[in-house]
């Protein structure tokens, strides 16, 4: 999912159903929300009435997106940073409260997705790897973990992958990244649970964005195929599962990870070839 046309965005924000009126003017920041699944996760969550923090590293990518959820009446600000780097850190949490206050929920999405062999993975993409997806989620949620400390409630939802559970074919070192950030999960979730603060992960499988290859290509159609429901996951849907989490409805739900990939880590198989 690139970021959306006027059009697309129309279509999918208004084809969104709002269900929890309780996170009306909350505020959201998302990381990684310029493009992809950051930006379904976001617009879900607009579409919910809050108020949203969209964030990347490119700032005409984060200016697009911005101006287009603000054409709809989406209250959204647009702060570039590398969430590696504990100064562009600092200025992201600085400036969202700055902005709307304080910070209801974050959504640790920003990630460095590059997956190879062991023996082709080398130093420098493991380094940027454990910057962006563990160093990154760790320091915003320490930022924001203080705030919400002091308003005695707040959600932090981070997105893992189904490779946090079950390994892709050269899936190094990104893999690795994702089980640590499921165990950043749930040691989290029992350190900050006493201040009213509940920290949850959403674990996507296959999921439509612009790096994924079309449905009608023989790529997309075998990746597809190999998912029990048979298609690719919309950032929309992962989005949905952000939003129940960060809703009062989950309130008795915290150190899980919860997986939104159309059943495929429950599959010992391909159905057409049983084990």
């Amino acid at each position: 999912m690139t970021t959306p046309t006027r059009s697309e965005f129309k279509t999918t924000y208004e084809s969104i159903r709002p269900r929890y009126p309780e996170l009306v003017g909350k505020v959201a920041l998302v990381t990684g929300s310029s493009h992809g699944i950051g930006t379904g996760i976001a617009m879900r969550l607009a579409r919910e009435g809050m108020r949203v923090v969209i964030n990347g590293r490119t700032l005409e990518a984060i200016e697009q997106t911005v101006a287009e959820f603000q054409a709809f009446g989406i209250q959204a600000v647009g702060i570039a940073g590398d969430v590696g780097r504990s100064e562009d850190v600092d200025r992201l949490f600085q400036t969202t409260v700055e902005a709307f206050g304080t910070v209801d929920l974050l959504v640790n999405n920003a990630a460095d997705l590059r997956r190879s062999h062991f023996f082709e993975a080398d130093e420098t993409l493991l380094d940027d790897q454990l910057l962006s997806n563990i160093r990154g989620p760790y320091i915003c949620s320490y930022r924001a973990a203080e705030i919400m400390r002091d308003q005695g409630s707040g959600s932090i939802i981070h997105i893992s992958s189904v490779g946090g559970l079950r390994a892709h074919w050269r899936g190094l070192p990104y893999d690795m990244t994702k089980g640590a950030l499921d165990a950043l999960t749930r040691a989290q979730a029992l350190e900050l649970a006493d201040y009213g603060i509940r920290v949850n992960a959403v674990a996507p499988g296959a999921t439509r964005t612009e790096r994924t290859p079309a449905d009608d290509s023989p790529q997309g159609q075998a990746t597809g195929s190999r998912v029990p429901l048979r298609r690719y996951g919309l950032p929309t849907e992962i989005g949905a599962a952000v939003a129940f989490l960060a809703s009062p409805d989950a309130a008795y739900i915290t150190g899980q990870v919860i997986y939104v990939d159309g059943g495929l880590t429950i599959q010992l198989g391909l159905r057409e070839y049983p084990v």
